[in-house]
């Protein structure tokens, strides 16, 4: 999710992120949106991290193989997927994040990963250059996609894999029912629907099998899973972090909303993950695709 407002001037980590097709894109995740996913990284993961596992056994990485992790943010799935390969290469946009999958490589001591701030759509990857492509929720956001899948697929021996969790439809997924309780109180927009580059871009599996076939891959299954989000200790802290998410600031800015009906939909938040709460913390459940794919 991105925060189209923002548009800091940016930029760290030891790779450029030059040749960007979607500007819009990069803005957002070297702006306040990749700085807020980077300072939050553990929180972030206890939302994504029940996907890893099922994609990367998707994935069937053995010890030989080169890994390229496209979308990688924070680096977590590639410093996972080092740990099965022998070498893997995360691709961001986000320069704030990568600053933080570098240090977080360098203090576990996994040596065999680099990362690249780049457009994995127009990054000239040499040529059959790895043996599998891994995304966790990274994939959705080209600007073209089956100009982006193309690319990957170049970047992939013949023979080589894709395998990538994607969410489904919006209202499949519980924190459908927290956005549904704010927006009693602030103007939304339509979250179900997807326009663009966005997490839903491949919300319905007919088109992602489309793309994925203009883009040259063949054997394309597509599996429903379903993993818990962790979102905090308490409805309080859960809400607090998921004010802080660009894209809800960008809405409440853009439906000019005053202090009190920010309040009120704020505790709207709070009640609805209330619903979700046990003594283990706020646990939502994730309704994802796990698409598995192979370049010819």
């Amino acid at each position: 999710m991105t925060d189209p407002t923002d548009n800091p001037h940016e930029s760290t980590g030891s790779r450029s992120a030059d040749n960007v097709l979607n500007s819009q894109q990069a803005a957002a995740w070297n702006g306040y949106e990749g700085r807020y996913w980077a300072d939050h990284q553990d929180r972030y993961d206890g939302l994504n991290d029940g996907a890893n596992i099922p994609l990367l056994d998707a994935a069937a990485i053995a010890p030989t193989d080169r890994v390229l992790d496209i979308g990688c943010g924070n680096g977590h799935t590639t410093r996972l997927a080092a740990g099965r390969a022998a070498y893997a290469l995360g691709i961001d946009l986000s320069a704030p994040m990568l600053e933080r999958a570098r240090a977080s490589a360098v203090a576990g001591s996994v040596d065999n990963v680099d990362f690249v701030q780049a457009d994995a759509q127009a990054y000239d990857f040499e040529k059959a250059a790895f043996d599998i492509a891994i995304s966790r929720f990274g994939i959705m956001f080209f600007a073209d996609p089956v100009e982006g899948f193309d690319n990957i697929a170049r970047a992939l021996r013949p023979g080589g894999r894709l395998a990538f969790v994607c969410p489904q439809d919006f209202d499949r997924m519980d924190q459908s029912t927290v956005f549904a309780a704010i927006g009693e109180h602030v103007r939304l927009p339509d979250l179900s629907q997807s326009t663009g580059p966005s997490p839903l871009a491949f919300a319905d599996p007919d088109n992602t099998r489309r793309v994925l076939a203009d883009a040259g891959f063949d054997n394309v299954a597509i599996e429903g899973i379903e993993q818990p989000q962790y979102w905090g200790e308490d409805a309080d802290d859960a809400a607090g972090f998921l004010f802080g998410f660009g894209p809800l600031r960008h809405w409440l800015r853009e439906a000019h909303a005053d202090s009190l009906a920010e309040q009120r939909a704020r505790q709207a938040a709070v009640d609805t993950f209330r619903t979700y709460q046990d003594d283990s913390g706020v646990r939502l459940i994730g309704r994802y695709w796990l698409v598995t794919a192979v370049h010819p």
